[in-house]
């Protein structure tokens, strides 16, 4: 399917999750971060925005609550993910924002909404760790926030090949999403 053409001034590019504790988890990222950098890279040659998102708790962790299954790990095994920037290959540069989400999507509790209005942004380019975690949940809410979507699949990895494929052949684009 052919992508839209993009106006750039109007389009920002996520990278979302690429910081070391997450990617830590899964060592097959090393093979997509040098794409992430690419993408990051013509993005930024084209004065197209870049975004970066990544996971990060204050201490004590007051974000988590005890019936989150997803995070309640985290807070009760004392798990310290660092802070919350990507890993050095894909670092923002100069004044692109970093923005703290507390869960697993890039929008729920964030000012992401915020920083793509001022903006005036209405297309989103995804990549990031995991697809069926905040790839997923980011465009399940911008399909639903009426962005224009475009994941970008091998910039994208999860740690089943199978719900990956499955996400990228049939769930994203049932929301919209357009595949690159």
């Amino acid at each position: 399917m052919p992508l839209p053409a993009l106006e750039l001034s109007r389009t920002a590019v996520l990278s979302m999750d690429f910081q070391p504790a997450i990617a830590g988890m899964m060592p097959e990222v090393s093979s997509v971060l040098p794409r992430v950098a690419a993408v990051l890279t013509a993005a930024r040659a084209a004065g197209t925005a870049v975004i970066h998102v990544a996971v990060g708790f204050r201490p004590g962790k007051p974000e988590i609550s005890p019936r989150n299954q997803g995070f309640a790990a985290v807070k009760a095994g004392g798990i310290d993910l660092g802070v919350p920037q990507p890993v050095p290959a894909v670092a923002a540069i100069g004044d692109e924002p970093v923005v703290v989400k507390h869960r697993v999507g890039a929008f729920l509790g964030t000012d992401m909404e915020m920083i793509l209005r001022a903006r005036d942004i209405h297309t989103l380019v995804l990549m990031g760790v995991t697809t069926s975690g905040v790839v997923l949940s980011t465009v399940r809410y911008a399909a639903d926030a009426d962005y224009r979507i475009i994941v970008v699949e091998d910039c994208c990895i999860d740690r089943e090949t199978a719900v990956h494929r499955c996400l990228i052949d049939s769930v994203f684009p049932a929301l919209s999403a357009k595949t690159a």
